[in-house]
């Protein structure tokens, strides 16, 4: 997810690049002061948050500023069991700060603070196949001529070791030279930044259909790579 000033603009510059299909605007996030778009990306989902009064400091908007505008904002992880779930959290520490629980849909926010770099949600969808956030209709807008899902996520710290080590601790995941493989084949990346350089959620890689050339954009403060799918 990022966060961006223009949701619209964000959505154009997807639909070109990508050629997904019509967002779903989630009148949920209007309690966080926010406007969204989610897209589908074969199962995956891109989205965008803004806010929807300029100005009036929501929480998106004053990470925006802290990152100095336009910026990767938020990684949410589907979870099989949203109690094992919670149960890692607290075990480990993290606070969470939002829990929602719904018929179709758990989920719960870790507190940004334990966590560094973006906010994270784990989330658990009933059923697994669904998602709530996208709305009812969403598998009728992928689209998957130029890319087909989500490949992983990067990740910039001044400090990526440490920063590896918490994510690893959350993810209940060992990382490996500072990369965090994932059970469904996506991959969480941490590399390091030099002071002055941007820090958070940097990057976002997706998955090149065939016969689609890996490449890279920019876009909302993040490098937007298309990658060829690892060998069967």
């Amino acid at each position: 997810m990022v966060a961006a000033a223009e949701r619209d603009e964000v959505v154009a510059a997807w639909a070109g690049e990508l050629g997904l299909g019509r967002p779903f605007h989630d009148p949920g996030v209007d309690t966080f002061g926010l406007h969204n778009a989610v897209l589908p990306v074969g199962d995956t989902f891109l989205e965008v948050v803004s806010p929807q009064v300029p100005g009036d400091r929501c929480p998106a908007e004053r990470f925006m500023q802290r990152m100095g505008g336009d910026c990767g904002y938020m990684a949410i992880f589907q979870v099989e069991d949203m109690d094992a779930a919670r149960a890692h959290l607290d075990e480990s520490g993290l606070r969470r700060v939002l829990d929602i629980d719904l018929d179709d849909i758990r989920a719960s926010h870790v507190h940004p603070a334990d966590m560094g770099a973006a906010i994270v949600s784990f989330d658990q969808p009933v059923p697994p196949a669904s998602w709530r956030w996208a709305g009812p209709e969403w598998t009728g807008q992928v689209r998957t001529e130029v890319v087909t899902g989500l490949a992983g996520i990067r990740l910039a710290a001044e400090d990526p070791d440490a920063l590896a080590e918490r994510w690893g601790q959350a993810l209940a995941v060992t990382p490996q030279d500072r990369t965090l493989a994932l059970p469904d084949g996506t991959d969480v990346e941490v590399v390091g930044a030099a002071v002055g350089e941007r820090t958070g959620l940097v990057g976002i890689d997706l998955w090149a259909a065939p016969g689609v050339d890996a490449r890279t954009f920019a876009l909302a403060g993040v490098a937007f790579r298309l990658v060829p799918p690892a060998p069967a």
